[in-house]
């Protein structure tokens, strides 16, 4: 494995290889120093004067590489690959499917009527899941709450972003969140993560990071891991 250290990001090859290598991959400066996209990118790609850059980069690293996107760790955006999303996913979860989770009043219920929608409808784009869920200025409250706590539980995950178009098919804007389930992301793949206990799952992922981030405390680690 490559030293997290020695990264540069200067092209969506190199985000994309990133996310293949390391495994996890935050956007922002985060509580663990050096462990971001932000720190690690040119500065002409983190906020381009012209052309593409890091923002628009997301969609096609997370179509090319199949891996997840989505506020994992501190409420900030982290993009985990296909590979380690089965760990983060079986220890977040606690061994437990959705239905489960709420069942034993581990959710509460505006969360559980959202992931509903996104598990029936998905994958939708943000604007498509709050009208789907009847969310507005009139309508129903908590959207961004229980959307990302969803993300945090990884019982939803963003799977690509999509741009508006003008009449000439060029795209312009922010890219738009489209969400999904991971089941819907991975497939029936995603099941063999139950085969392991949520504590083997830490156990590997506390592993990882400490090879990623040797001189980090492990302290700091598990916090971070929640």
């Amino acid at each position: 494995m490559k030293a997290f250290s020695d990264l540069w990001i200067e092209s969506m090859e190199d985000m994309a290889e990133a996310v293949e290598d390391f495994g996890f991959l935050p956007l922002f400066e985060n509580s663990l120093p050096g462990f971001s996209i932000e720190e690690h990118a040119s500065p002409k790609v983190w906020f381009p004067d012209d052309g593409e850059g890091v923002w628009e980069w997301k969609g096609p690293v997370i179509r090319e590489t199949g891996c997840a996107y989505g506020k994992f760790f501190e409420k900030k955006a982290a993009f985990v690959s296909r590979e380690w999303l089965f760990d983060l996913a079986n220890y977040r979860r606690d061994g437990y499917d959705y239905e489960g989770f709420f069942n034993d009043g581990l959710a509460p219920y505006g969360d559980k009527y959202l992931y509903d929608i996104v598990e029936a409808k998905g994958p939708l784009l943000s604007k498509e899941l709050k009208r789907a869920g009847g969310y507005g200025k009139n309508g129903r409250k908590g959207f961004d709450t229980s959307i990302n706590r969803l993300q945090a539980q990884c019982f939803v995950v963003i799977s690509d972003f999509v741009y508006q178009t003008d009449r000439f098919g060029r795209e312009y804007g922010w890219g738009i969140a489209e969400y999904s389930t991971p089941e819907k992301l991975i497939g029936e793949e995603l099941y063999r993560m139950y085969e392991k206990s949520p504590q083997e799952s830490y156990e590997r992922l506390l592993e990882h990071f400490r090879e990623l981030l040797p001189r980090t405390p492990e302290e700091d680690i598990r916090r971070f891991l929640g």
